[in-house]
């Protein structure tokens, strides 16, 4: 049976280093939807064993609120990520995000190992859900393999800054050199029926060009944005809530499909507009997004 947070809303993603106990004790305050606690880049080779140690006492201790506790495990071309693995599922983790994601072989190494760990600490099987950070050109042209590779995945996360070295270039701040892997990338997803999140957006005091980049993402189809400031957070969920004309239709269109099936009626129009299912789960997720964001006043 399909793990029912696969599908949960997940408009921010904040990055915090776990070895850090002001940053992980408790970043809840903020109410992002998900937590990333990193144990790849922002941790010292030296500082791996002190890392996991924190973040085990952290996650077995401190209620975070909802929010939903991820955790970036080091490269699988490292001695690090089984044992990473190991520790974050214990700890009581809701997801592992693989570093540098390039076939579908590298996601079912994870999972061959999260599915060993929840036997071995007594977790449910399939609690754990894994996501996918693609780091390079090779994982941007290989996204659909990646996107299909296990039933534990419910998305993948592009990383801009590494991605952008392997392409030779750099952040330009425009957009540019991140469009072809944006498009590809959730192209995969949707094909595959899994999520898609873009990368942070480093240059902090840039707001109003934050802000472009989340309108240009949300219109792209993302599905959220990682952050890696908390400042970040009530811009990206701004954009991500929807218009009140918007969530009216969305109301409209549940109640007419609901109605309609037990009919046998498939297609029809709601305010002039034709309609058949295939529009059912948008409008539920605008219901969700309404939801999520506080402004939802309705019934469904």
């Amino acid at each position: 049976m399909m793990n029912p947070d696969k599908k949960r809303l997940r408009r921010t993603m904040m990055f915090l280093n776990a070895q850090k106990p002001s940053l992980i004790k408790d970043p809840y305050i903020y109410k992002p939807d998900s937590l990333m606690f990193d144990l790849e880049d922002a941790v010292a080779e030296n500082q791996k064993d002190a890392a996991r140690f924190s973040l085990y006492h952290a996650l077995r201790t401190i209620d975070y609120r909802g929010c939903e506790k991820v955790v970036r495990i080091n490269g699988l071309d490292t001695d690090l990520w089984k044992e990473d693995i190991r520790c974050a599922v214990a700890a009581g983790c809701d997801v592992i995000r693989i570093s540098k994601t390039e076939t579908g072989a590298d996601v079912k190494a994870v999972e061959a190992r999260v599915e060993a760990a929840e036997k071995e600490f007594g977790r449910p099987e399939g609690s754990v859900l894994i996501m996918a950070a693609i780091e390079s050109c090779k994982g941007v042209l290989n996204a659909q393999e990646i996107c299909g590779a296990s039933e534990r995945l419910f998305g993948i996360a592009l990383s801009g800054g590494d991605y952008t070295k392997d392409l030779q270039t750099s952040i330009s701040g425009t957009g540019v050199e991140l469009m072809g892997a944006r498009q590809i990338l959730i192209i995969a997803a949707r094909a595959a029926g899994v999520q898609c999140f873009d990368t942070v957006y480093t240059d902090l005091d840039n707001e109003e060009g934050f802000r472009r980049e989340v309108e240009m993402i949300h219109t792209m189809g993302f599905d959220g944005k990682s952050i890696v400031n908390p400042r970040q957070i009530h811009i990206v969920h701004e954009i991500y809530t929807p218009a009140q004309k918007d969530i009216f239709f969305a109301e409209k269109v549940v109640r007419e499909i609901d109605s309609k099936k037990a009919q046998g009626i498939g297609v029809f129009t709601v305010d002039g507009k034709m309609i058949d299912i295939a529009f059912y789960d948008g409008a539920k997720r605008t219901i969700e997004l309404a939801k999520a964001s506080g402004v939802y006043k309705g019934d469904l």
